[in-house]
């Protein structure tokens, strides 16, 4: 069967408050405009883009894929492309046009808010090729999988996730709801014993706060957790604290946004290209924005295995 040269787009129609649906023919006519050959799917419930994006490549060929949406329809549609068994990861090209609240993939890496800069982008196809990090996680007594492409964010940050995406459900999230919500868990969130190991230590046990492994260096909309991350050296930064005073995490809550976090006393960083989080309680985690289980977690990092269109 032959590889396809015309590109798959994925719409996520709920995307930055159902702005992907309304907007979605400005977008086709700037495809049509710009002379790309496409086939376009609109996605009808979540997680559905995995499913959707595997059999596209495995049944049919495509090469080029595009996600339209935001940080969490990126990674469906990357879990999509590293779970295809018919190419090397590497071999396709994903575009992307972001909608939606976060869009921290794309601060990563410059991708524009203008749907025709962003098609402008696809088309003249210049290329980086980052890292992916995968993770294995529970639910109940299942094991499964997810890949992602920015941030796991394990205890508090997965809390602040969880609210925030409950608002985005409710039609009330804003590019404000992760940093509100931040300050409301403060003092919801109780810390959890848990043990963190490499391949070569024991970093960590005892109760832990919140714990950050990154392939880029934005989350929650813009905040730095992880200011030095590179997306393609083969390495996961990891930031993790295990207390620290509500009161001064709320003094210090620009160091979040300013990318110098890493000078409080709490805040541990250190590279590393696996983990395992090892907790008796039900820790939770999100990938990417979207909670998706619970502890035990076992990480590795997959190194350059995704083709991006960037500026």
């Amino acid at each position: 069967m032959e590889k396809k040269t015309k590109y798959l787009i994925i719409v996520n129609p709920n995307a930055g408050k159902k702005k992907a649906r309304n907007d979605w023919p400005e977008i086709a006519n700037l495809f049509d405009s710009a002379g790309i050959e496409y086939e376009y799917i609109f996605t009808k419930y979540g997680r559905q883009a995995i499913k959707l994006v595997k059999e596209k490549i495995e049944e049919e060929g495509f090469m080029r894929i595009v996600a339209i949406g935001g940080d969490g329809t990126i990674n469906e549609v990357v879990n999509g492309i590293l779970l295809q068994k018919r190419f090397n990861s590497n071999e396709i090209s994903l575009g992307i046009i972001t909608i939606g609240t976060g869009n921290d993939w794309g601060k990563m890496f410059n991708l524009p808010l203008s749907y025709k800069e962003s098609v402008d982008i696809i088309k003249r196809g210049n290329i980086f090729v980052q890292d992916v990090g995968k993770v294995y996680y529970y639910i109940g007594e299942k094991k499964s999988c997810r890949y992602f492409v920015n941030a796991a964010g394990l205890g508090f940050d997965a809390l602040v996730t969880e609210n925030t995406n409950k608002q985005k459900e409710a039609g009330k999230s804003s590019t404000l709801s992760y940093f509100t919500n931040m300050i409301k868990s403060l003092y919801r969130y109780k810390p959890v014993p848990v043990t963190v190991l490499t391949t070569k230590r024991e970093i960590h046990s005892g109760n832990l706060f919140t714990l950050s492994l990154a392939i880029g260096k934005y989350t929650g909309g813009g905040m730095q957790q992880t200011p030095n991350a590179i997306s393609d050296d083969g390495l996961f930064d990891l930031m993790l604290v295990d207390k620290i005073a509500k009161t001064k995490l709320i003094r210090k809550v620009s160091k979040l946004f300013n990318g110098r976090i890493n000078e409080l006393k709490e805040v541990q960083s250190l590279r590393t290209d696996n983990l395992q989080v090892v907790s008796d309680s039900k820790l939770m985690i999100e990938v990417d924005g979207e909670n998706i289980g619970h502890a035990p977690f076992e990480f590795e990092l997959v190194p350059r295995s995704l083709k991006v269109y960037i500026p």
